[in-house]
């Protein structure tokens, strides 16, 4: 599992990604005791953003955060070209499901794209206009590129799952009620067909279309310990701060949430900060 098949309606100029995530989907909750409902959503906004940064053309990051008022209060998921995902949310564990404007309340979408060697990332914000995170992107894509796009979303403690689709500007003069049946065949696709093998999936769902698919992508869970960059964060902060507060808190706590880390360090940090000038020997 964890990869992203994209595909094509040869005759119909309707493309599409189909997106299973196992491993990967897993070792993101592992340790963190999110419930059903706060981990569907992560695991649905998961599938999303490896669907959309399957797309990406030059190397890159894509952030998406859902941040709103109401129980649920950040959704956040990023991944790169190399389709390495991380992600967390904040909500409590225990949350009933309901619609996206009970769960966040006024709530907004970020999206952050950091493109490499850019001076500035590109950053779009929209209210959350849908009752599922599949409808929300919905609407933003329909917004952001003017072209519909349909999402199907599933997640659950072992699988995030997605099938997404999308009309081409072309797909009405090929077929003028192609893109209508496709919608109407997906949308008898059950949550647990959204994990068979794409073969297998497109094949049951879409029987008398042409389909070409393409070559798998690989995606992974990718959060790294990075002692460096975090060693580098506390000497910008001078050595009368580091010396201030090992002398009040007696230790250096440092909390990566969004890999779910946790980086411990006492006095002896002074020395790997701040090294003392080498003796010069006469």
């Amino acid at each position: 599992m964890d990869l992203v098949r994209r595909f094509l309606f040869e005759a119909l100029d309707v493309r599409g990604a189909l997106v299973q995530l196992g491993p990967a989907w897993q070792q993101m909750q592992a340790g963190r005791g999110y419930g059903g409902t706060v981990g569907n959503l992560l695991g649905e906004l998961s599938a999303v953003a490896a669907i959309i940064a399957s797309t990406l053309k030059t190397p890159g990051r894509l952030t998406f955060h859902l941040r709103g008022h109401g129980p649920v209060r950040l959704l956040v998921v990023d991944c790169d070209e190399q389709l390495r995902l991380r992600g967390l949310a904040k909500a409590p564990q225990d949350l009933a499901a309901g619609p996206i404007s009970e769960l966040f309340g006024d709530g907004r979408l970020a999206l952050t794209l950091d493109i490499n060697q850019a001076r500035q990332p590109y950053q779009s914000i929209v209210p959350l206009d849908g009752t599922s995170v599949a409808s929300v992107f919905e609407h933003y894509l329909m917004q952001s590129e003017q072209t519909p796009s349909r999402l199907w979303l599933m997640a659950d403690a072992g699988h995030a799952c997605g099938l997404f689709l999308q009309k081409l500007p072309g797909a009405d003069q090929r077929d003028a009620d192609g893109w209508n049946r496709i919608q109407q065949l997906a949308a008898t696709i059950t949550p647990a067909e959204l994990a068979l093998p794409a073969e297998t999936l497109l094949t049951r769902v879409f029987p008398e279309e042409d389909i070409r698919l393409f070559t798998p992508h690989a995606v992974s869970y990718h959060c790294p310990r990075d002692e460096e960059k975090v060693l580098e964060m506390l000497r910008s902060l001078g050595r009368a701060e580091i010396e201030a507060t090992l002398a009040e808190q007696g230790e250096i706590v440092i909390n990566d949430d969004i890999c779910n880390q946790e980086y411990r360090y006492g006095s002896d940090v002074l020395d790997i900060l701040f090294p003392p000038p080498a003796r010069t020997l006469h």
